[in-house]
C-alpha cells in the first residue's frame, strides 16, 4: 500500500508558476509509473501527466503540454510537477497517484488556484 501527500499548491497569478511535490510512503512507490491528477467540482478527475518508475517516458495531457514538467526522486519517495505559464483552467486539486487501475488510496490533494 503506497500512502501519498501532496503539497504546493498555492494561488498565483496568470502567468505565474508553482512546483507541486508528492511524498509517498512505502518502498513500494519505487515499483509504479507515478501520475498527476486534478478535479475540479463536478467534474471527474483527469489525467495531467505521469513518468515511468525509473523516471523516463514522460507524458502530458494536451493542455499541459509544454507548461508542466513532471519527475521523480526515488531516493527521496518524491514526485513533482513544475508547472509553468499558469493559466485560469489549471485551477483544481491536484493528487498524485501510482499508474495501476483501479487506485482507490487517494491523499487529500493540493489546491491550485489561477487567478486572472
Amino acid at each position: 500500500q503506497v500512502q501519498l501527500v501532496e503539497s504546493g499548491g498555492g494561488l498565483v497569478q496568470s502567468g505565474g508558476s508553482l512546483r507541486l511535490s508528492c511524498t509517498a510512503s512505502g518502498r513500494a512507490y519505487r515499483q509504479y509509473g507515478m501520475g498527476w491528477f486534478r478535479q475540479t467540482p463536478g467534474k471527474e478527475r483527469e489525467f495531467v501527466a505521469s513518468i515511468s518508475m525509473i523516471g523516463t517516458s514522460p507524458a502530458y495531457a494536451a493542455a499541459v503540454k509544454v507548461r508542466f514538467t513532471i519527475s521523480r526522486d526515488n531516493a527521496k519517495n518524491a514526485l513533482y510537477l513544475q508547472m509553468n505559464n499558469l493559466k485560469p483552467e489549471d485551477t483544481a486539486v491536484y493528487f498524485c497517484a501510482p499508474m495501476i487501475e483501479n487506485f482507490n488510496s487517494w491523499g487529500q490533494g493540493t489546491q491550485v488556484t489561477v487567478s486572472s
